[in-house]
C-alpha cells in the first residue's frame, strides 16, 4: 500500500465483542458447538407492530430521502415517549434521529470536543468511548468503577476532574452500565447535576438498557431541572424492541444541540431510511407490552446465570441491577491458572474443549480497570446458558489445556498475581 495510513486509523481501538463473534461463527462453521455469550444481541425476534410497519413502509414506497434530523412524525413520537415513560421534558425539536445510539458518541464528541479538552470516563467503559473522544485529539480521563459499590458512578471524580483537570469538557455517563450491569441511582444523579449545572461542560448519557432495569425504573440525567442544556441522552431500539439489525436509536438534547446534530447526519448518513423510522415508532406506540414481556425473559436469564456462576470456586457476580450482562470477578481463577482474564475468555472458546466452547469477553475489552472480570451476555436460550455453567468448572479445572493454550499465546500470561 503507497499511502499510508493517518496515525488514528492505525491504532483505532474496536468493540472486542464482534472481533470475539467473528472467531465464535468461524468455529461453528467448522463444526464446533459454541455458546455465543459474547455480544450484546437479542436472540427475540423484532417486535410485531415494528415487522408489520416495516413491511407496510416497503408497500408504500417510503423509500426515499427524509430530513436528516429525522421524520416529523418520529421526532414527536420519541418526544412524547420519554415525556410518559422516563418523565424528561422534551418535545419534538430535541429529538434527533441516528443508526442507532452508538454514532451519538461520535456525533457528541464532535458537537463539544475541541482538541485537548478532557473527558471524564467512568470505567469499566465501553469500548467505543475512546476511540471517538480520540477522534477530537481530546483526551480520555479514566476513573473507576468498583464491584463493592455496585458498579455505580463515584461523584467525587467528577468534582476531582472539573476542579484539576486543565480542561474539563465532556462527562461519559452509561447508566444502565455495559458491561457491569450497574445503575447510577436518582441521587446519584441528582448529585451530578448539582455539580455540573451552569458550567461549561456537557454529559452524554448512554442509556440503551432503559427497559432492563430489574429493580425500580430507567432514571435518566435528562429528568433533572437544567439538564437539558448541557445533556445529549442516546437510545436505541436494539435491546428494548430487538430491532439490532435496523440499526435505529434517537438522541435527546436541546434544540440547538440537536440541530447541530443533525447538520452532522446530513454530512455523513444524509438521513436514517424511512422504512425504519416508522418501523421504530411502531414499535413506541403499540409494542409496550410485548415489549416487558420479553424484558422478563431476559431477567430469568440474568438470574439463571448469574446463581449458576456463584456456585463455581473462585467466581463472585453480583446480581446485576440492570441489563441482560453478567460481570463475575475471576481473579482467583485468573492468578490461579497464570492466565488473563481477556485470555481465559479465549481458552473457554478456542482451547478448554475440542467439540465445545464457551464465548465471552474478558473484562480487558472494557478498559484496564475490567481486568480480573469476565462478560457474559445472556442472549441464549436458557438450556444453552446451563449448558455454559456446566462447563465453566470443567475447563477452569483442565491445567493441561490451559497451559497448552498459553504457550500457543504467550501474550496472555499473567505477568503477576493480584
Amino acid at each position: 500500500m503507497s499511502v499510508a495510513l493517518s496515525e488514528f486509523a492505525r491504532n483505532l481501538n474496536v468493540e472486542t465483542a464482534f472481533t470475539v463473534l467473528a472467531v465464535a461463527r468461524a468455529l461453528k462453521a467448522r463444526g464446533k458447538d459454541v455458546v455465543e455469550l459474547e455480544i450484546g444481541d437479542s436472540p427475540f425476534e423484532s417486535t410485531a407492530a415494528a415487522k408489520a410497519a416495516g413491511e407496510r413502509a416497503i408497500q408504500q414506497n417510503q423509500s426515499h430521502y427524509c430530513p436528516s434530523p429525522g421524520l416529523p412524525v418520529f421526532r414527536e413520537g420519541a418526544a412524547r415517549f420519554v415525556r410518559e415513560e422516563f418523565a424528561i421534558p422534551a418535545q419534538a425539536e430535541n429529538i434527533v434521529v441516528g443508526a442507532g445510539a452508538k454514532i451519538f458518541q461520535q456525533y457528541f464528541c464532535e458537537a463539544f470536543l475541541n482538541p485537548g479538552d478532557g473527558a471524564l470516563v467512568f470505567s469499566p467503559h465501553f469500548p467505543t468511548f475512546l476511540p471517538n473522544i480520540e477522534r477530537r485529539q481530546a483526551r480520555a480521563v479514566l476513573a473507576p468503577l468498583r464491584q463493592e459499590q455496585a458498579f455505580r458512578p463515584d461523584v467525587s471524580y467528577i468534582e476531582n476532574f472539573l476542579a484539576n483537570d486543565p480542561a474539563p469538557k465532556a462527562i461519559f455517563l452509561n447508566s444502565p452500565h455495559n458491561p457491569t450491569g450497574g445503575v447510577a441511582t436518582v441521587e446519584d444523579l441528582q448529585k451530578i447535576a448539582d455539580i455540573v449545572r451552569g458550567k461549561n461542560v456537557a454529559v452524554f448519557s448512554d442509556e440503551p438498557y432503559c427497559h432492563m432495569v430489574w429493580r425500580g425504573r430507567h432514571r435518566s440525567l435528562l429528568e433533572q431541572p437544567g439538564m437539558m442544556d448541557q445533556c445529549v441522552a442516546a437510545y436505541t431500539f436494539s435491546k428494548s424492541y430487538s430491532m439490532s439489525g435496523w440499526r435505529l436509536g434517537f438522541a435527546v438534547a436541546a434544540a440547538p444541540v440537536a440541530d447541530a446534530i443533525g447538520k452532522m447526519i446530513n454530512t455523513s448518513l444524509s438521513c436514517v431510511p424511512p422504512i425504519v423510522q416508522l418501523a421504530g415508532l411502531a414499535a413506541l406506540e403499540r409494542d409496550g407490552g410485548e415489549r416487558d414481556r420479553v424484558m422478563q425473559l431476559f431477567r430469568e436469564k440474568v438470574v439463571l446465570l448469574t446463581r449458576g456462576l456463584n456456585t463455581i470456586e473462585g467466581v463472585h457476580a453480583l446480581d446485576p441491577t440492570a441489563t441482560f450482562y453478567v460481570f463475575p470477578n475471576v481473579a482467583a481463577i485468573c492468578n490461579r491458572l497464570g492466565i488473563t482474564s481477556h485470555g481465559l475468555a479465549l481458552y473457554l472458546l478456542e482451547g478448554a474443549d475440542d467439540n465445545f466452547g464457551v464465548a465471552c469477553l474478558g473484562g480487558e475489552c472494557f478498559g484496564a480497570a475490567g481486568a480480573g472480570f469476565l462478560r457474559f451476555s445472556c442472549a441464549e436460550p436458557n438450556d444453552r446458558l446451563q449448558q455454559a455453567l456446566d462447563f465453566l468448572p470443567l475447563a477452569f479445572s483442565r491445567h493441561d489445556r490451559v497451559a497448552a493454550y498459553l504457550e500457543r499465546n504467550p501474550a496472555f500470561r499473567l505477568s503477576h498475581t493480584d
